[in-house]
């Protein structure tokens, strides 16, 4: 039986940043377990890859909800990193820290020392600013690039338009006025993406002290009475039994960290029962509190040349290849999504709470048998609003189907189940309705796509419009939520399991509540944290 110092289920964003602090200095052995394979492949190093990653049948574990009433009954897909660096391999690259008053709701609800104050170093810490010019401030590892001079010069209307509707403009939504609307940066680095594992997971690997065992499916963590000892897992159709002398760090992800408590005896008691699986520690918050972003989001084709004019044709998928390949620029280099920002729905609330996205590019998808994926962009110039309410206030579960790891958990997001969640997303779609009739957006659009925004002329219109049409964000979290105690919560405040000694859940499944955006540099931020916890533990 190998054995470690520790254990890390998971080489997501999480996973890689504890590898790397936890190795430091030679102290400590730790072996990270990974589900899925190599990243080096093309679609991940390349950061317009995101499309073909999408739905890829090997990078991505490619779950789907249950049929959720919020929704007309629709389920959703959701896309999950399967492979070293997680969703940041997959991911659209945009890199947010949220809203500075997300953290102070953190600890609000019970997560002592995760205010703004107390993250905010953790943030400064490991980040490393690219500026248009290519100078670069801060000494992290994790590259978060400016590139609103490399953009596409469609998305000048958009801020045309904010300033006539009086939206603040903001030159850094994360550094300096993180409300308004501006340019997103995004994790890349000389044009290649910049994963959680580019920037911390293989530097520590190559300093020694780390081993990565991927292709390796955790079946269950072993436990001794209430104390985690090792995990259980398969490589290759292989079993191996694998011993942590210090603790056992779950980051495997908003899904799978619930998934795999459970199917260790640890979660809500009659689900275990009926799974036949012995129960360790009942607890129902195990799978409870989930959270997503949803957004909804509206096409028109554009009297003005876009991506699409770029991207569609033959000639023009040549081009952006000989500017990618020549200079690391063009197209290929850069996010899908551009430009847009943190606004308040209405003058009247208190703190922003829509996120806003323009896309100089329309698309379509495809499904073919056996498997899905996003194909060319539209033939035509055309352009997408987008906005999504920021911080919903429902809450769904995820929970195992039986007691067979590779059975996918049912999750039920229960999107829409609260009244706040209705009236901002009704609000949102009067926010881009006045957006679109701002002179800026009319002079660019020849026509809208199906649905027309401005033909959906009372809120109940909207709503309808929003239920039948919203899709997730990507951004589950809190299905492990920390808390102040085991009646709501699933860890603690250093994120150590309530009721079981040497296992912690470090990972976006942790978060009290989701974040205002992106949960991509959140998620490392709060790893980074953790380790500091883990390390003062040890």
């Amino acid at each position: 039986m190998q054995e470690h110092d520790y254990i890390i289920i998971g080489a997501g964003s999480a996973g890689c940043v504890l590898a790397d602090k936890l190795s430091r200095g030679g102290r400590h052995s730790v072996l990270v377990l990974e589900a899925g394979g190599s990243d080096r492949h093309p679609w991940i190093r390349l950061p317009i890859g995101y499309g073909r990653l999408f739905y890829h049948p090997t990078l991505n574990w490619r779950y789907d909800t249950e049929p959720d009433p919020g929704s007309n009954g629709r389920p959703a897909y959701w896309p999950r990193g399967k492979t070293v660096g997680g969703s940041s391999s997959i991911n659209a690259l945009v890199y947010s820290r949220g809203q500075p008053f997300d953290y102070d709701d953190w600890e609000a609800a019970g997560a002592k020392g995760w205010g703004w104050n107390a993250v905010k170093p953790y943030f400064e810490g490991f980040e490393r600013h690219v500026r248009p010019d290519g100078t670069e401030h801060g000494l992290g590892s994790l590259y978060v690039s400016d590139v609103r001079e490399r953009v596409h010069p469609f998305n000048r209307h958009y801020f045309d338009a904010a300033r006539e509707m009086g939206l603040p403009l903001s030159e850094d939504l994360n550094l300096r006025q993180t409300e308004g609307v501006g340019h997103y940066p995004i994790n890349t680095h000389k044009g290649l993406r910049c994963s959680a594992a580019d920037a911390f997971l293989y530097p520590a690997i190559k300093r020694g002290g780390v081993t990565l065992m991927k292709d390796t499916l955790v079946r269950r963590i072993t436990l001794e009475g209430r104390r985690a000892t090792g995990v259980e897992a398969t490589q290759r159709g292989n079993t191996v039994h694998l011993k942590a002398r210090k603790e056992v760090i779950l980051s495997a992800g908003a899904v799978n960290s619930p998934q795999l408590l459970q199917l260790s005896g640890i979660g809500p008691a009659a689900l275990l029962q009926e799974h036949g699986i012995p129960v360790v520690l009942a607890n129902d918050n195990v799978g409870g509190n989930l959270q997503d972003h949803l957004a909804v989001t509206w096409y028109y084709k554009s009297t003005e040349r876009t991506m699409n004019n770029e991207l569609s044709p033959w000639w023009g998928k040549v081009i952006a290849g000989m500017q990618y390949v020549f200079g690391r620029r063009g197209p290929l280099a850069l996010s899908v999504n551009q430009c847009g920002g943190f606004v308040r729905s209405t003058p009247e609330a208190h703190r922003p709470d829509l996120q806003l996205y323009l896309t100089p590019l329309t698309y379509v998808t495809t499904q073919e048998p056996g498997k899905r994926q996003i194909v060319n962009p539209d033939p035509w110039p055309g352009f997408l609003l987008c906005h999504q309410p920021s911080r919903p206030t429902s809450r769904g579960r995820i929970d195992i189907r039986s007691a067979d790891i590779t059975t996918q958990p049912a999750i039920r997001p229960n999107y829409l189940s609260t009244q706040e969640d209705l009236d901002v997303a009704v609000a949102g779609g009067r926010l881009i309705q006045r957006m679109v009739r701002t002179q800026a957006i009319q002079r660019v659009i020849k026509s809208p796509m199906d649905p027309d925004l401005q033909s959906l002329d009372t809120d109940a219109r909207l709503l309808e419009d929003f239920r039948a049409r919203s899709g997730t964000v990507y951004h589950p979290v809190s299905t492990c939520r920390m808390g102040p105690d085991a009646g709501s919560s699933v860890v603690d405040a250093s994120l150590r399991v309530f009721g079981i000694g040497n296992l912690r859940v470090v990972d976006a499944s942790a978060f009290p509540n989701v974040t205002s955006g992106n949960t991509n540099g959140p998620t490392i931020m709060l790893a980074h944290k953790a380790a500091d916890a883990i390390l003062q533990d040890a």
